[in-house]
């Protein structure tokens, strides 16, 4: 995503006539809770300020940025260059503002990006400069609002949703929470719906099959002899991800050779769909150890005893599977193959999947 710097941006005069008395009961809060004192004169002390200006006809203001600190978090406020004309002689009055909003990016679908790492940790100064910023997004039509809450800043949570907020998903270190200004339904993108898991079909010379026990299993597979599976890695292939796993499982090297198969199925953990790719791999190596933490134990079964299980018999899935993959070993049968491409649109090197016969109808793979 082409991210661009979001500046702080200033709530123009107009704006504050039209939210004045919320405005004012801003600053007012700030002075009490911030213990920000102001002279007769209205004249800034400890970096926060108040704007006047007096005088009949004209006034001017000067550009200037003051900083202030409020415990550990700093505030900036700024001023913009402008020219106030009085009317018929009115009586000196004064605005005032606190012109600074959450620190953000623009993202490219006309939203914003509040940038994590200068978010203020006091929630008071959190919910003002909030309030504050929505005002201000949505006068400029902006649509999303991404709000990244670092595990250290949690207690800004409750801030955020009582401003409106709504949960998107959680990483260890993260909470992340939209806000879709727009009326209607919200158009960001949902959590991710999908895990993604891979098994390993290894077979040697010696048409054994490399297989394992799970220490932890449901009571329907107990004493089930399967092939080594698991989920894929943030970031990783789906092929690495399969040769990784027989790694940790059995301490057997592999090499990648096709995809023969993959399940899609719904509902499975967390509400969440599954993908579960069966991958084909060559034995690089033979001597086995076991992964204590996941697995019973781990062997080399000869591909007949390992289809004639009862489990393996009972179950249509099972079955469908082992017969695609003796078709494969009989050349009857091609899976997919990887390939590294690059797409125009993103620039970015992706692996494709699909398979390649070559003039005698024989699958290439590795």
């Amino acid at each position: 995503m082409d991210l661009k710097l979001f500046s702080s941006s200033s709530v123009s005069t107009s704006d504050v006539a039209n939210v004045g008395r919320s405005y004012s009961t801003l600053i007012s809060s700030f002075r009490h809770k911030f213990g920000v004192k102001f002279s007769a004169h209205f004249k800034c002390r400890r970096g926060l300020f108040l704007r006047t200006y007096s005088g009949s006809d004209n006034a001017y203001f000067t550009n200037k940025v003051v900083s202030s600190s409020v415990g550990q978090d700093n505030l900036a406020a700024e001023t913009s260059s402008r020219r106030i004309n009085g009317t018929n002689g009115s009586s000196a009055s004064f605005y005032h503002r606190n012109v600074r909003v959450l620190d953000a990016f623009d993202d490219e679908y006309g939203g914003v990006v509040v940038d994590s790492d200068r978010i203020p940790s006091n929630p008071y100064t959190f919910a003002s400069l909030l309030r504050l910023s929505l005002f201000q997004w949505k006068k400029m039509g902006k649509k999303g609002i991404w709000l990244k809450l670092p595990l250290e800043k949690s207690d800004l949570v409750p801030v955020a949703v009582k401003e409106g907020f709504q949960y998107h998903h959680a990483e260890p270190g993260h909470v992340m929470l939209t806000y879709w200004i727009p009326e209607g339904p919200s158009m960001l993108p949902a959590n991710a719906s999908h895990q993604v898991g891979v098994g390993g079909f290894v077979i040697n010379d010696k048409n054994q099959v490399l297989v394992v026990q799970e220490k932890h299993c449901s009571p329907a597979t107990l004493g089930l002899w399967k092939i080594p599976t698991g989920f894929i890695l943030e970031a990783e292939e789906i092929y690495t991800g399969a040769v990784r796993e027989v790694k940790e499982e059995t301490g057997v090297d592999t090499e990648f050779i096709e995809v023969i198969a993959f399940r899609h199925a719904h509902n499975v953990a967390f509400e969440k769909s599954d993908l579960f790719f069966i991958c084909m791999l060559r034995p690089l190596s033979s001597e086995i150890i076991v992964d204590d933490l996941e697995v019973e134990a781990a062997k080399w079964m000869p591909l007949v005893e390992f289809v004639e299980q009862p489990l393996i018999q009972e179950d249509s899935m099972f079955r469908k599977i082992i017969d695609i993959f003796i078709a494969r070993l009989g050349k009857r049968y091609c899976g997919l193959s990887t390939h590294q491409v690059v797409s125009k649109f993103d620039g970015m090197v992706s692996s494709l999947y699909y398979n390649v016969i070559d003039n005698e109808d024989n699958c290439v793979g590795k």
